[in-house]
Parts: structure tokens; C-alpha cells; sequence
């Protein structure tokens, strides 16, 4: 038995426009149709191992506990960081946690936006790994490299610990070119994949005594618990004062326990587009294509569509992406320099960096399909059972339109189902909310009009999902 922990805080910004700020690539289906972290909590299930504890930013929590769920792991506690403070921090309120629930587990530290393709080896790693934990070791698993890769830092294994699992001689940081090629002719070194297990009080214990403010930050920050629905808030002011550091840095260079278990498994953690279209299927000419693609002398390339036709010729090695709301074209060569775009976008302000057209909420979503200077239009998705909060805006009105199914509508205390074909009026400042009542999705046209339109103009009166 051992507690899974899942790391799920990650930006992703080199899979931009793809990933962003509001929806990261943990939660996207890159590799298939289940999204990066249902594919983790998945690889789970033949182990008779307790509910996950899920990781995650405040902003993203709706998104993770709908991915939780559709793994058929409700329940699962998933714990809110304030904010990001980097790997070591996070597994410290893991931890912690854990050893309320259990009497010193086992934990299984794992990414969330890993790509595993052979995941009978990935299962034999973790018994491997399991029989050192249980003996106190720090356990990594380190990937067996199959090219020079600059873009890892790498593990150099030490002697034999048993069967076929070394002890740590070192970890080294991003190699030039030459000296990762020296380390693939050699043997020795494995691609430091950022997957641990360790039994929570060894951990608790190694941090203690190498970053004993880490330890004190979040041993304070997990004193102070508040249940919120799913999920678990910790006290913001401590965690905040906590240093920004990985568990490598923390813990894992430091310790005289380290062991690494040799894990060969087609892993990726898909940190780019070149990573992408390496994992991704691919047609008898090298071309990776999702969407609605037509291609004539097309070679090596990475495309994927949202909604329109992308057509190309004559291009090869190429990135292209297009979404609802922009369209990226790299080379391939090129493609982990998509993070200096994403950085111009931030430094000129601008919401695609953060958000996509279409925006999930914890009762569905909406997609922003035009605007103008004074209205704005949105396709809007609610859930089988779900409700808006109650609310009331200083600066528009707004016309709902409903394609299908039935609305359950309040306007000022007022209560009236809308149907498909069906429409209602939402005067400025009245008092309304949005409910779904039915079996099946609800979907309506939104018409906002007014002289500010902006997402902050809402006043909440009642909230079933606990937001301010």
C-alpha cells in the first residue's frame, strides 16, 4: 500500500497556445482523449493504494476535482496552494497531510503531466521502489536516456543497491551537447524524471534537517486546515513566507539515502511541441495531426486544429497550432523558445497568455464567441444539476437564448423555466441566477450589453461553489 500524491501546479507555458495560465497542459488531452492528469491517476488503478492527494493552484481548483473525478477517484483530498512555491514545499504539505490520514505511508510522488507508454515497466518500477522506501530509502526513478538531451538534468548511479537499483552517485544539471552524448556513451547516466517515493516521515525528516524554514513554513501552514467542499486550504500567510525550492535541491542532493530506480517506459514529460510530436502518432510522411488537417508535400510537422481547416504545403519540421483564439507557427528546432512569446505576452498585457476563448467553470463553461464596444456574445454550457451563483451586475444587461434544454431561471425573486427555442431578459442590476434542473446539458446564447462588460462586474449574493 502507498499514498499517490500528484503534483498538478504546472504552467506548461512552452505548449503554448495550447496550454495557458487558467488551463495548463496537465489538463489537456495531448497524448489521447483523457486529459495528462486522468492519464496518472489511470496508471494507478492496479494497485490496491489509497485515494490520491492531488496538488494543485486555488485558481485551478474546479478543473482538477472534475479531473479527479472522471478517474473514478472522488474523494481524493486535493490541497490548495496559495500560491506556487515549487516542488519540495508542495510534497512537505503532502506529507503532512498523509501522515494525518495513515500512520507513516508509503507516498508515490508523481507529476501530473507525464506521458508513460509502457505502463506494465512503469508498475514493475514502483515494486522495485516500494522495497526501498519501505526501508527508509529516498527513491527517484530515473530514465533510461535513449539520446543526448540537453533539456533534463541527469542522475549518475552509484553502486548496485539490488536488482538492478543503484545508489545515487549524483545529480547533475542540463548538460551542453557534448557532455550529454558522454553520458548516454557511458551508460551510467539516467534522465532525472522527477517521480519519488519515500516513506512521508523519512521525507519530513531529510527536510527537516537540510531546510528546516521549509519545513517550519509548511508544518505552520498545515496547522491551520479549512475544508472547503473538495478541497483543503492552508494557511496563506505561512505558505507564502515559505522559500521557493525543488524537492532536488532540498532534499534529494543532499541526502546520503538516495537511490534510483532505472525506469524504460517511452516516458515524456512532454515539455514542448518537439516533445509532443515525438509521443504523438504519426502518418507514413513524420506528421503529427489532430484536427481538421489536409497536406500536400508536408513533412515532419506538428499540426493541430481547433475548429477550422489548416491546410499546408510544401513545409516541413514545422509547429503550427491554431486554436479559437490564436495560431502559433515554430520550427520544431525552435519550438521550446515558444516561452519568450508567452513572456511578451505578459509583459504587453495580454489575456491570451492566460486565458483561452473558451473559460471552465466549476458548473461548465462559456465561450466567447464575438464582441464589440458595447456587447458581447457567449455560447454557454451549464452541467445536468449545476447553478450559477446568484448575482447582480452594475453595468449590463443581458438576453438569454436558450438552443437546449430547459433553463431554470430567477430574475428578482422571480421564478420561470425557459425551454429550447425560448428566451429571457436580465434587466441592469436585477437580481438573477441560472440553473440547469435537468438530465442533460444545458445550452443558451448569452447577449451582454452595457458600457462595461468585464468579468469583474458581478456582485455575488450566494455561491454553492464557495467562490468570493
Amino acid at each position: 500500500m502507498f499514498f499517490p500524491v500528484i503534483l498538478a501546479g504546472g504552467v506548461g507555458s512552452r505548449l503554448w497556445p495550447l496550454s495557458r495560465g487558467n488551463f495548463p497542459k496537465q489538463f489537456l488531452s495531448l497524448a489521447n482523449e483523457r486529459s495528462m492528469l486522468v492519464d496518472t491517476l489511470d496508471r494507478l488503478n492496479p494497485f490496491s493504494c489509497d485515494l490520491p492527494i492531488v496538488i494543485c493552484q486555488d485558481e485551478h481548483r474546479f478543473i482538477a476535482a472534475e479531473n479527479v473525478r472522471l478517474a473514478g477517484k472522488s474523494g481524493a483530498k486535493i490541497i490548495l496552494e496559495p500560491v506556487g512555491r515549487n516542488t519540495a514545499p508542495a510534497i512537505a504539505l503532502a506529507a503532512f497531510k498523509a501522515v494525518e490520514a495513515e500512520n507513516d505511508p508509503v507516498l508515490l510522488v508523481l507529476a501530473a503531466d507525464h506521458v508513460i507508454k509502457n505502463v506494465k515497466a512503469f508498475h514493475d518500477a514502483i515494486e522495485k521502489a516500494m522495497a526501498h522506501a519501505e526501508q527508509g530509502d529516498m527513491v527517484t526513478f530515473g530514465i533510461v536516456p535513449t539520446h543526448a538531451e540537453t533539456g533534463y538534468g541527469y542522475i549518475k548511479r552509484g553502486s548496485m543497491a539490488s536488482d538492478h537499483c543503484f545508489q545515487v552517485a549524483q545529480f547533475v544539471e542540463k548538460p551542453a551537447l557534448a557532455t550529454a552524448q558522454e553520458y548516454l556513451d557511458s551508460g551510467e547516466y539516467y534522465w532525472n524524471s522527477g517521480m519519488f517515493m519515500f516513506k512521508a516521515s523519512r521525507y519530513l525528516e531529510e527536510l527537516k534537517a537540510f531546510r528546516p524554514d521549509i519545513y517550519e513554513a509548511c508544518a505552520e501552514s498545515i496547522q491551520e486546515q479549512t475544508p472547503d467542499l473538495d478541497f483543503i486550504r492552508v494557511n496563506k500567510t505561512a505558505f507564502e513566507a515559505c522559500p521557493d525550492e525543488s524537492i532536488d535541491y532540498a532534499v534529494m542532493e543532499k541526502t546520503d539515502r538516495a537511490v534510483v530506480v532505472p525506469l524504460d517506459a517511452g516516458w515524456s514529460d512532454v515539455g514542448g511541441f518537439a516533445a509532443l510530436w515525438d509521443v504523438a502518432d504519426k502518418d507514413e510522411n513524420g506528421n503529427a495531426f489532430d484536427g481538421d488537417v489536409v497536406s500536400v508535400d508536408t513533412t515532419n510537422c506538428l499540426v493541430r486544429g481547433d475548429e477550422k481547416l489548416v491546410a499546408t504545403v510544401g513545409v516541413q519540421d514545422l509547429v503550427i497550432v491554431n486554436t479559437k483564439d490564436a495560431v502559433l507557427v515554430a520550427h520544431k528546432n525552435k519550438a521550446q523558445d515558444v516561452k519568450h512569446i508567452v513572456n511578451k505576452l505578459k509583459a504587453d498585457g495580454r489575456s491570451e497568455v492566460t486565458f483561452h476563448r473558451e473559460v471552465y467553470r466549476p458548473w461548465g463553461k462559456y465561450d466567447s464567441v464575438d464582441s464589440g464596444d458595447r456587447f458581447q456574445v457567449k455560447r454557454i454550457t451549464v452541467k445536468p444539476g449545476a447553478k450559477l451563483s446568484v448575482q447582480m451586475h452594475h453595468h449590463r444587461a443581458e438576453h438569454w437564448i436558450v438552443v437546449s434544454g430547459t433553463a431554470k431561471v430567477t430574475i428578482d425573486e422571480t421564478e420561470q423555466f425557459v425551454t429550447e427555442n425560448q428566451s429571457v431578459y436580465i434587466p441592469i442590476t436585477a437580481v438573477h441566477a441560472l440553473e440547469n434542473p435537468g438530465k442533460v446539458d444545458l445550452e443558451l446564447i448569452e447577449v451582454q450589453s452595457g458600457s462595461y462588460l468585464g468579468e469583474d462586474d458581478i456582485v455575488r449574493f450566494e455561491d454553492r461553489y464557495g467562490r468570493a
